[in-house]
């Protein structure tokens, strides 16, 4: 059975994530650090302590085939796909083999720019729709996965 791991802190559908868990009977797990700690019902959690990508260690470490990762980190996104995991972003896109080069070559673009001194345009405000894209997406992906262990 595949489970559903969270990089919860800061994620914006965490609810949505363990519901749709619920739905199809998938463990669920939220993974933060210290200083996001949260607990929700119908979910473990792991709580690691806080420094850099030190959520990211503990989650990668336990992904295995088949399971889902929510999560908007990148460098995250393709350590779960090379463990043949399935990560998906909190707006319902689909990291994949054939995505993951591209964003991974666009953050570090980013990156280069600020630290230049340049200044980038932060994300858009979240949207009701941004939430329905994602519990659309999510649910495709739980289906899809579920079929594999029926």
């Amino acid at each position: 059975m595949a489970t559903i791991l969270v990089d919860a802190d800061g994620c914006p559908v965490v609810n949505e994530s363990i519901r749709i868990a619920k739905q199809f009977g998938f463990p669920c797990i939220l993974i933060c650090d210290t200083t996001h700690e949260m607990h929700r019902d119908g979910a473990e959690t792991i709580i690691v302590s806080k420094g850099a990508d030190a959520v990211d260690f503990v989650l990668v470490n336990r992904v295995k085939k088949d399971d889902i990762v929510v999560t908007q980190d990148y460098g995250l996104a393709a350590m779960v796909l090379a463990k043949k995991g399935h990560p998906i972003d909190q707006n319902g896109r689909y990291y994949t083999e054939d995505n993951i080069d591209q964003l991974l070559y666009a953050r570090h673009t980013a990156k280069k720019i600020r630290m230049a001194g340049g200044r980038l345009r932060g994300p858009k405000k979240r949207s009701k729709e941004s939430d329905l894209k994602f519990e659309t997406s999510m649910t495709a992906l739980c289906e899809r996965i579920s079929k594999l262990y029926d």
